[in-house]
């Protein structure tokens, strides 16, 4: 039997260790490559992150599975089994990373059976620390978090990003449902991060958040966190939320998140 309290021991020691690596390289020069398009960038940083967790982790988990963003190649298929799995996002936002800008955190997940047992989200710049183990709560830095309990979306403010796919159907749908929410809601922000989004609703600044075409390594930690800490989390057409999906959306309260699914001009990539 896996000792869940050793695993989140280990993981939460990694973390904090790739951590320190993000923080002393956010601010210096940095080698960029492309993937699938000119905006969807990884630094040797990326690819360093990742493998200190995952030869971290198989270190003392010999068996253990790994869904990462880094070593899932371009267009490969990725199978989720009932095996414990690693989801890891080693860096997400990347490209505020290469900006430098502050919004950029570690994403970590691991799935038995398909379920969610622990989720953390780091932000090294900024000390943020978001934690989750299923049926315990939600945390930052230690500190019990909730959602904002928001039930009305004209009182909302609302999670939203483009993202870094440039596909023409994909651009149009998602500046329609902006130019729909707009005139409907508080307001509409956008960190550049899938994971601190979630994290946002989890922690009761922002009461919705939605995207399309993001991958499990950005969403499968920022699921556990919203729904630790009170929150929803659904697929954006307004069923169960499906890490592979690459759709998520997360809200404060059920009323929310259905009042905003049934709105919404809906998109559907490729899935994981």
């Amino acid at each position: 039997m896996l000792d869940i309290d050793e695993c989140y021991i280990e993981i939460l020691r990694l973390v904090k260790q790739a951590g320190s690596i993000i923080r002393e390289k956010i601010y210096q020069p940095k080698d960029v490559l492309t993937k699938s398009c000119d905006v969807d960038l990884v630094t040797e940083w990326d690819q360093k992150v990742e493998k200190l967790v995952i030869d971290g982790v198989l270190s003392k988990y010999p068996d253990h599975k790994f869904i990462g963003e880094e070593t899932t190649a371009s267009g490969q298929k990725i199978e989720l089994t009932d095996a414990p799995t690693w989801i890891i996002d080693p860096i997400d936002g990347t490209m505020n990373f290469v900006h430098g800008l502050p919004h950029t955190c570690i994403s970590v997940a691991l799935l038995i059976n398909k379920t969610a047992e622990i989720g953390i989200v780091y932000n090294p710049i900024l000390e943020q620390l978001f934690t989750a183990r299923k049926g315990k709560g939600a945390f930052l830095n230690g500190a019990p978090i909730h959602v904002s309990e928001e039930k009305e979306l004209r009182k909302a403010l609302i999670m939203v990003e483009m993202g870094t796919s440039r596909d023409p159907e994909k651009l149009k749908i998602m500046l329609q449902n902006i130019t729909l929410l707009t005139a409907r809601v508080h307001g509409l922000r956008s960190l550049g991060s899938a994971a601190l989004n979630m994290c946002m609703v989890a922690l009761g600044g922002v009461d919705v958040c939605f995207e399309f075409g993001i991958h499990a390594w950005d969403i499968a930690a920022g699921d556990l966190i919203v729904r630790e800490a009170g929150g929803v989390s659904i697929d954006p057409a307004g069923g169960p939320f499906d890490v592979m999906s690459r759709r998520t959306l997360c809200a404060s309260t059920k009323e929310l998140a259905q009042e905003l699914s049934k709105i919404l001009v809906q998109y559907y990539p490729e899935r994981d």
